[in-house]
């Protein structure tokens, strides 16, 4: 949990003399981890520090202690975007009011670093073969509603379905820690296991999305993934288990399901022949899009550049 162990001690003595406290990004306001998020955006306040919320995300967030917290911090942030339609929803049904702004998430314009087919062979992954990219997220505080042993199970059954009608290998990329323990889970459901690799090795955000050129195609919970494989034109099949997820699918001109359960699995299968047949205009798309998705990221900075032309020197 953020900050936790911090003293408020040692927060007032990190924020003194601060002439602006940015708040980002991504999905930090959920259950959880809200009320520890917020608490040096409250201190800021009461120090007379303005604030800025860069590209945050909102949700899910049910519990009343922190919902209080986030009302009463939000309110009172000098400037804030939100990174999808989602969190204006979340955010305007805990009661505020004030104008709130979705542009996008700041990963949109993260440079990919190199990575090459050397790193690929020492993952034991097959460089001169068709690679299917797949992300699995654990359940949590922003993805409650999750049953382990259904989502496992039906990504298992497009891990196999993939690999066996295309002739592919399954990449499993975990974005965090906590991803990897279900990724194996969801390799041990898998009818031909031999199929599929698991990322073993630590990597940086930018070469995660270096990964992405050598995809084929792209199937993930986790957010940013499905970022870095449709900004490098990879067709991407989003698995929305939150609406953050729901709100890329339509931005981006993926198919919007509505969630992940077993019995989804026949519609989704042909989802994923359809965007197979169609791969190659789905590249073209995505890249017209991600133009768009830019444009909207690089407002976060322009929104935190005017706040900051705006203070005063002297304070």
């Amino acid at each position: 949990m953020a900050y936790a162990g911090v003293s408020q001690g040692q927060l007032l003595e990190a924020e003194a003399g601060l002439d602006l406290l940015v708040l980002g990004g991504g999905g930090i306001l959920h259950n959880g981890l809200a009320a520890s998020v917020m608490r040096p955006v409250r201190l800021a306040h009461q120090l007379g520090i303005p604030t800025f919320g860069y590209a945050i995300g909102a949700g899910p967030l049910t519990g009343h202690e922190e919902i209080d917290v986030v009302r009463e911090v939000i309110d009172r942030m000098t400037d804030l975007t939100v990174r999808d339609q989602e969190s204006i929803l979340v955010l305007e049904g805990m009661g505020i009011t004030r104008q709130i702004s979705a542009t996008a998430d700041a990963a949109v314009l993260l440079e990919p670093e190199e990575f090459t087919e050397e790193m690929l062979i020492r993952e034991g992954i097959d460089a001169q073969t068709r690679l299917v990219g797949i992300s699995v997220r654990e359940p949590g505080g922003a993805a409650d509603n999750l049953d382990e042993r259904t989502y496992h199970g039906l990504i298992a059954e497009i891990a196999d379905f993939m690999t066996c009608r295309y002739n592919a290998q399954a990449v499993f990329v975990p974005m965090e820690r906590g991803d990897i323990a279900h990724a194996h889970a969801v390799l041990s459901a898998m009818s031909a296991p031999e199929n599929a690799r698991i990322l073993n090795r630590p990597y940086s955000p930018g070469q995660i999305a270096g990964l992405m050129r050598h995809l084929d195609f792209a199937v993930g919970m986790r957010l940013h993934f499905l970022i870095f494989a449709a900004c490098a034109g990879v067709p991407v099949l989003p698995l929305p288990y939150a609406g953050k997820v729901f709100d890329f699918a339509q931005t981006v001109g993926a198919p919007a399901l509505t969630g992940i359960a077993k019995s989804q699995a026949g519609p989704l299968l042909a989802q994923l022949d359809r965007l197979w047949d169609e791969r190659h205009a789905c590249t073209d798309r995505l890249r017209q899009r991600f133009q768009y998705l830019r444009e909207r990221a690089r407002e976060n900075q322009e929104r935190c550049r005017t706040l900051i032309d705006r203070l005063d020197p002297v304070s």
